[in-house]
């Protein structure tokens, strides 16, 4: 049987050895797939777990020199620890402060600002022979491991420079007479400025880039609850389902519950995206998170944890954002063959430079330079960076993406595919007529019972209208067993005291319903109702649409994206909708074949398709799509089908997606541009001797920090 399991990864120090681990794992027989995000540092691997286990995967990612540890649901993810800066950046920061003002006294003339040469020997060796210890690790683990990583790079250039600096120091020809050339300050400096390139980038990719963190702060660390009748304030993780908790004005819900007293206002658009704060009363729901705006509930835990709503989108959002895009296989192809080619050039640098020049000191500068400034760090940071960023901007807008896939594919949809009833409507219809059939013994009363009786099992909206109906006029609804739903068309039941009855539509229960005066026959959803294979009866019902339904729609049509209406019900009620909408593509009377049919011709036609649904009859349609979104709280089967999830029942959230997803895909592009133009430019300049090492260094480490800050204005990109 596949499993799913997700780890922590140590140790990584660019997309080389992110690129290390998957080529480790995707040789494994027993592996069904691996990707490893540098970015967010997990691994993600689907195995056969009846022929390893997760510890013995864990060992294997470790066999590669890296650590592994594996990531459960059970527990919130945990908060990342801030970045702080270490005794060893600092330490070397301040050996670099005399290098800097030396160099900066050589740029204007002034060659006695820089320290003696024994004494740059001295500094430099503590940097070379202690502090970049940590490089050479990595970049023994790296190559024992088969793949050269950015370290590999560093090592080079610097101990290059370093044992030629001490070789001209000591031991050539110009040492006797105090004019030797040497050159501690550039090995310095590039390392100094690399280590204070991966602390910015580790900072940025732990806090910044990560929304989980927020979330987080969302749950209350103390909480009001009551025991042995009285109010106590109590940690979070010592509060149990079925305790009594009191949330005040200005206090977060601890957990999802039901309110048992009290009243008030809540903003849960840390869930939904809704702005809007709803009303809470006795008897309703709260959600962990949520910040009471107004008043005070006394509620009932129900789920705690991971096991709350918050939770669950916490640890959804977590998995996805350590998911790959396929677009980043494109950076991942470049990084295998990086290092080796960046090494094979800087060698040919030096071999050109010394013929040309004739002087090897010259040649290995410009080497060096052209080992340092290649960091495939930005190029491995361009995709992962701007996915945990769009993903986390997608979730404060209520939607979840299942994976980085998704969120790619959803950039590219130019159709869209909508259900009518709870997707451009409110999806709580009433019922508007009733026909009786003459001479069939059932009158209205009669009608509503057994109709009543055989939806009470089903879970569609028109259904749930026709019960609430029945109830409101306060009839006794029948029992009924052996409840079947036949797709697509309706329900059937074996009713007490009447027999079988069917309700769905009008060819389902074999009536033909007459011409009828009043207009809402021709646009309302019909439920027709027969018993014992005789049609007894209809009910119309009408459902209005969504507030923002109209607003929505003209969103997608202004960004080129073509709006189709697929609904089960009649063409005439449809098409009335569409009219309303502005939607020139409308299709009734489809069956949950014809939807996924109709969704194959439109990809046929070179055609995006995003379906969107919330019923069971939506489902293979959304399967069919190139990508999917349901609605939170509809069909199990739908949630689970779809590439995302939207948690307000609304197209505008569906548009949201699509245009985060848009504005995604457009930074990933910008980065990639950016990381493959720096390289392309840079190793050049740094081959024809326009760049020095130290510069190089610094040029590296910005390279990677320039990367995450442009993913980090997705943030601020207004979605229109």
């Amino acid at each position: 049987m596949q499993q799913k399991v997700r780890f922590q990864i140590e140790g990584m120090t660019c997309q080389a050895c992110a690129s290390r681990i998957e080529k480790v794992l995707n040789k494994k027989d027993f592996v069904e797939s691996a990707g490893v995000n540098f970015a967010s540092e997990e691994a993600q691997v689907v195995f056969d777990d009846s022929q390893t286990s997760a510890a013995d995967i864990a060992k294997i990612i470790e066999k590669t020199g890296y650590g592994a540890q594996e990531k459960t649901e059970e527990a919130l993810p945990q908060p990342e620890e801030t970045a702080h800066v270490s005794w060893r950046l600092w330490l070397l920061l301040a050996i670099n402060i005399p290098f800097l003002i030396g160099m900066a006294g050589m740029m204007i003339g002034r060659h006695d600002w820089m320290i003696p040469p024994l004494w740059q020997f001295a500094l430099a060796s503590v940097v070379q022979l202690w502090l970049a210890v940590p490089f050479y690790k990595s970049a023994w683990a790296s190559i024992k491991g088969g793949l050269a990583n950015m370290d590999v790079l560093v090592t080079i250039g610097t101990v290059s420079i370093y044992l030629y600096s001490v070789y001209m120091l000591f031991f050539s020809p110009h040492a006797a007479h105090g004019m030797a050339h040497v050159y501690f300050e550039a090995g310095v400096m590039v390392i100094g400025f690399v280590s204070l390139g991966k602390f910015l980038e580790h900072r940025t990719k732990k806090s910044s880039l990560n929304s989980l963190g927020l979330l987080l702060k969302l749950t209350p660390t103390q909480v009001n609850v009551q025991r042995n009748g009285e109010w106590k304030q109590l940690p979070i993780d010592q509060v149990q389902i079925g305790d009594l908790i009191r949330a005040n004005h200005g206090e977060r819900i601890a957990a999802d519950g039901i309110i048992e007293s009290g009243s008030g206002w809540a903003d849960e658009s840390h869930l939904t995206g809704e702005s809007n704060p709803e009303e809470k009363k006795a008897g309703g729901k709260v959600l962990a998170g949520a910040l009471m705006t107004e008043g005070s509930v006394v509620y009932r835990a129900t789920q705690l944890g991971s096991q709350t709503l918050l939770g669950d989108m916490m640890n959804a959002l977590s998995e996805a954002q350590g998911s790959k895009a396929p677009i980043a296989r494109v950076a991942d192809k470049a990084a295998a063959v990086f290092v080796p080619t960046v090494v094979g050039i800087a060698l040919l640098t030096f071999i050109a430079t010394w013929l040309v020049k004739g002087d090897w000191t010259v040649a290995l500068m410009h080497a060096v330079a052209v080992l340092v400034i290649a960091c495939p760090c930005a190029l491995g940071l361009a995709t992962p960076a701007a996915i945990m960023v769009g993903m986390g901007k997608a979730v404060k807008h209520g939607i979840w993406f299942k994976d980085a896939a998704a969120m790619e594919e959803a950039a590219h949809v130019d159709a869209v595919v909508l259900d009518k009833t709870g997707t451009l409507t409110e999806g709580r219809p009433q019922v508007a007529a009733v026909y009786c059939v003459p001479d069939s013994g059932f009158d209205e009363d009669a009608l509503y019972r057994i109709a009543a009786a055989v939806e009470q099992n089903a879970a569609h909206p028109l259904a749930r209208a026709i019960v609430s109906a029945a109830q409101a006029r306060g009839l006794d609804i029948p029992a009924a067993q052996n409840a079947q739903t036949v797709v697509g068309a309706g329900i059937t039941a074996e009713v007490e005291g009447v027999g079988l009855v069917k309700a769905g539509k009008t060819e389902f229960a074999e009536l033909t319903l007459p011409t009828f005066s009043d207009d809402v026959w021709h646009i309302a959803s019909i439920v027709a109702v027969s018993a014992n294979g005789k049609p007894v009866g209809a009910f119309a019902l009408a459902d209005a649409l969504k507030t923002d339904t109209a607003e929505a729609i003209g969103r997608l049509k202004k960004h080129g994206i073509d709006v189709y209406i697929m609904s089960g019900d009649n063409q005439g009620t449809v098409e009335y909708v569409a009219k309303q909408l502005g939607i020139a593509h409308a299709f009734g009377n489809m069956s949950p074949r014809d939807k996924a049919a109709e969704v194959q011709k439109l990809k046929a036609a070179g055609k995006t398709v995003a379906m969107v649904g919330d019923g069971i009859n939506d489902a293979p349609a959304l399967a069919a799509a190139n990508v999917s979104f349901a609605m939170k709280g509809g069909a199990d089967v739908a949630e689970h089908t779809a590439s995302a999830t939207l948690m307000q029942h609304s197209v505008n959230q569906l548009a949201d997606a699509l245009l985060v997803s848009q504005a995604t895909l457009k930074n990933i592009k910008q980065n990639l541009f950016f990381a493959f133009f720096y390289n392309i430019l840079g190793i050049p300049l740094a081959a024809l001797g326009f760049l020095n090492p130290v510069i190089a260094g610094a040029a590296m480490a910005a390279s990677s920090v320039s990367v995450l800050s442009n993913a980090l204005r997705l943030k601020r990109v207004k979605i229109e």
